[in-house]
């Protein structure tokens, strides 16, 4: 008995002993709380960094956006083929995702190998070799001949701008096929793919493998928000909020965001904890420099480390006896899987000492115990750092929320954390210990990253039908070059029958005779009164011309006209009119002064004198073409009224259902259709029909029409014009839109502001293709080859719209070639226009009187 207490009691010493001398040797890798909180610290530094648009080019830390804004909802549902390369295998997989969001998944995958004749040569010949394994898979599944929307988890540092793009910007572990680097893999994946004429996917996701596992653990745990991969390589994400992320427009909800902690310590914010044995190992890899945070903890260096370790130590006389072997010499010797069998609880000194004897070595039981420690040393170090880091992003998940107490979940993924013994553990007790205002459940990822794959592309699938809705919508908005030419050609012709008497009532564009007959010579002088009606203000003005000198000076004053006026009886209107008038008159000290007076009314009149004018869109007309006025010399300015045009039907092939309800709206249903599709009043009321079916479609804010949506004219056609700014963020946009009562998201915001582009373009290209039948019938008519004009242009829309005036300049470029079109904004309005019309008028009256 005192035997075997006296073997025990020296067992125990020689334990205690060998741990002390291992400890002793490798103390630089015992990392103390107050080391890992530091760590922790610097990690969350190098985080913000990552995050910043002006810091992250000089980032080790890379917090890279992957675009993917959400976990499934349910309703997902359909086949999708996944691929997973990254690790020592590639794996193809098909899933069926059930529907009515019953949340159940069926898999089926096969696993190919990675040689590394194909992971280090020339790029091209590994997708080639990916494709032609999909093809094989395809193949012996009878899936050939029918098309899979399939997502990509290509577990290595890309930058992406898109779902379904990525530029690799570094090869990690051991793959260093060439030419890849700063390409999008998309690309050389899906040409890679067209070589096979019988199979037919669609690449709409690339997913880094941290990414894939969270989003397979999110389908079981919707508080699942972080997705760690400790395997042959190491990395993390987490779901950031988007008013973070300085690298991607909008601030409306979250993004998945793909850290690349392996390059943590890159740019020597690590050396202090670095090790010789860890420099040494670097020097040794394919990537020096690089990934160091990664070769501390990932399952591809752990073993070479213990193995660097043990060798110095058999050098320096402390383990063996002093004596080496040629496989302890050799590189790549000891793995991982040895690492973690020497850590078994019950079996690991036995393993050891088969591990070690396998490499040539003859070891004592003291070797083998200080080998053992080695090991544990290493492993927890890794675990400690990986938990450090892990702990920097809890926290911030912690803060974004604002919470004193956090709840999630990480999922976990990696060979390393499945295959060693202690090392889940060590991860998760350490991880509660940095923080203790975190409740983290640890997930474990049971199908691996690829399935994640191939929930992402489910989601996206389930947005790119929705995008296919969206485009159908906006395409009602889109016209061809030769739509607009035959609007072109029927302006022409409705320009015809409203010039000629036999078919002037017939006409929608009435060509109203305007008997403006000349224009401002320049001699013109005096005082005169202009009066500007047609909006919801009247403005009375003064202008002074002063002769010879072309000088014009005016003084103005506006005045509201209250709605119940505006609606009222024309008496109540003009009687309104009358007291503005003799108000801005008392006002300016000009009261019983006798003062030529200019009326601008914009709206259609049919005039027998000039004294009975309006205005919209007006042109100098040859006298001999106008047959509802006598004579034909000179010329007589004609005011179109071709807001009319259409109420004939001949444009309904263009109007569009959101036109018609506009319309049916208005106070003068089926009148001014080409108005109503591009005048400021109407944009504005057709933007929000499309917003209102588009949400009823479930594609807009959440499929909930608020109230304030529900409301007549509550989205104003100014709005158009501040939402389509360039200068604009989307976060402006979103806020136009609170105003108005829009609770939207960032896509949402990106959504109407394509609705309200299409919108506005369409106006713009037909008011360019009703101007350019204008200029080439004054170009005919005046029998020349080419015609150098210039047009005069007012009114709020062409002012503030960021693109309505050269989209209009284009279109009449375009439809009117042999036309040289200048557009002239005319400064001071249509009143100034009407006081120079009324100096015009009584210049050639006092001509008339003294003939």
């Amino acid at each position: 008995m005192f035997a075997i207490h006296l073997m025990a009691f020296y067992f125990s010493k020689l334990k205690e002993d060998q741990i002390k001398k291992v400890d002793r040797f490798l103390y630089h890798m015992r990392l103390s709380d107050e080391t890992l909180l530091d760590i922790m610290a610097r990690f969350q530094a190098e985080m913000q960094k990552g995050l910043g648009k002006d810091t992250n080019p000089t980032a080790s830390v890379k917090m890279l956006p992957t675009f993917v804004r959400a976990i499934p909802d349910g309703s997902e549902n359909g086949e999708f083929l996944s691929l997973d390369l990254g690790g020592s295998k590639f794996r193809v997989l098909k899933v069926q995702v059930s529907e009515e969001g019953k949340r159940n998944v069926q898999m089926e995958s096969q696993f190919y190998p990675t040689p590394n004749e194909i992971i280090r040569g020339n790029g091209s010949e590994l997708f080639d070799y990916i494709a032609d394994c999909l093809a094989d898979f395809m193949k012996t599944r009878g899936l050939k001949h029918k098309k899979f929307p399939l997502g990509l988890t290509f577990s290595f540092p890309c930058r992406q701008t898109k779902l379904e793009e990525g530029i690799l910007l570094s090869w990690t572990k051991k793959f260093k096929a060439r030419g890849v680097q700063d390409t999008d893999v998309v690309s050389c994946l899906t040409k890679a793919v067209k070589k096979h004429k019988d199979i037919d996917v669609d690449i709409l996701t690339l997913v880094n493998d941290t990414v894939g596992t969270m989003m397979t653990c999110a389908y079981d745990d919707p508080y699942c928000e972080v997705g760690v991969i400790i395997g042959t390589g190491t990395n993390a994400c987490y779901m950031e909020d988007m008013s973070n992320i300085d690298l991607v427009e909008g601030d409306e909800g979250r993004m998945c965001i793909n850290t690349e902690w392996g390059a943590f310590g890159d740019d020597g914010t690590l050396e202090d904890i670095r090790t010789e044995f860890d420099r040494e190992l670097d020097l040794g890899s394919l990537n020096p420099g690089k990934q160091l945070f990664e070769k501390m903890i990932s399952g591809l260096y752990l073993g070479e480390l213990v193995r660097i370790i043990l060798l110095k130590m058999a050098k320096a006389g402390l383990l063996f006896g002093g004596k080496k072997s040629s496989a302890l010499h050799t590189k790549g010797k000891i793995e991982t899987r040895h690492v973690a069998a020497m850590e078994k609880y019950k079996e690991g000194l036995a393993n050891t000492r088969e591990i070690l004897t396998d490499l040539g070595l003859e070891p004592s039981e003291a070797d083998c115990i200080a080998v053992q420690h080695v090991c544990t040393i290493v492993s927890f170090r890794s675990a400690n750092l990986c938990a450090a880091a892990l702990a920097a992003i809890l926290t911030r998940l912690r803060e974004n929320k604002k919470l004193e107490r956090l709840r999630t979940t990480v999922g976990m993924d990696g060979t390393l954390y499945k295959i060693h013994p202690q090392y889940p553990k060590r991860l998760h007790k350490v991880v509660r210990r940095l923080v203790p205002n975190c409740d983290v459940r640890f997930l474990l990822s049971e199908s691996g990253s690829t399935k994640g794959a191939a929930m992402v592309t489910a989601v996206a699938s389930r947005v790119q039908a929705q995008r296919k809705q969206i485009d159908k919508v906006l395409a009602l908005f889109q016209l061809t070059r030769e739509q607009l030419m035959d609007v072109q050609g029927k302006m022409r012709r409705e320009f015809e029958y409203g010039l000629k008497r036999d078919t002037h009532l017939m006409a929608t564009v009435k060509m109203l005779p305007t008997y403006v007959c000349g224009m401002p010579d320049g001699t013109e002088k005096g005082k005169f009164l202009a009066l500007d009606l047609g909006g919801t203000n009247f403005r009375v003005l003064l202008v002074k011309i002063r002769s010879g000198r072309r000088s014009v000076r005016m003084y103005n004053k506006i005045f509201a006209i209250p709605l119940e006026i505006m609606q009222g009886t024309g008496e109540e209107l003009f009687d309104h009119i009358v007291q503005c008038i003799a108000d801005f008159l008392d006002y300016m000290g000009l009261k019983g002064v006798q003062l030529p007076l200019g009326f601008t009314f914009s709206f259609p009149c049919r005039q027998t004198s000039i004294d009975k004018t309006g205005s919209n869109m007006c042109y100098m007309e040859e006298m001999r073409n106008i047959e509802l006025v006598e004579g034909d010399e000179g010329k007589m300015c004609i005011n179109t009224e071709w807001g009319g045009f259409g109420d004939n039907g001949c444009i309904d092939d263009i109007r569009t259902q959101y036109d018609e309800k506009v319309d049916e709206g208005s106070l003068n249903p089926g009148k001014q259709r080409y108005e109503k599709m591009t005048s400021g009043m109407y944009l504005g009321e057709i933007v929000r029909q499309i917003l209102i079916d588009l949400t009823k479609q479930g594609l807009l804010f959440r499929g909930q029409i608020s109230e304030r949506l529900r409301t007549r004219g509550i989205f104003e056609t100014k709005f158009l014009s501040q939402i389509e700014s360039d200068r604009l963020a989307l976060l402006q946009v979103r806020s136009i839109l609170q105003q108005l009562g829009l609770d939207s998201t960032c896509e949402d915001s990106i959504v109407v502001k394509e609705v309200c582009g299409a919108v506005s373009r369409r106006a713009a290209q037909l008011y360019g293709a009703g101007l350019a039948a204008v200029v080439e019938k004054k170009r005919e008519d005046q029998g020349l080859e080419y015609l150098k004009i210039t047009v005069g242009v007012d009114g709020t829309l062409y002012k503030l719209h960021p693109h309505f005036s050269r989209i209009l300049q284009e279109t009449v470029k375009e439809l009117a070639p042999r036309c040289d079109v200048t557009l002239m904004l005319s400064e001071d309005g249509s009143g100034k226009g009407a006081a120079l019309i009324t100096a015009v008028a009584k210049r050639l009256q006092q001509a008339q009187k003294e003939n």
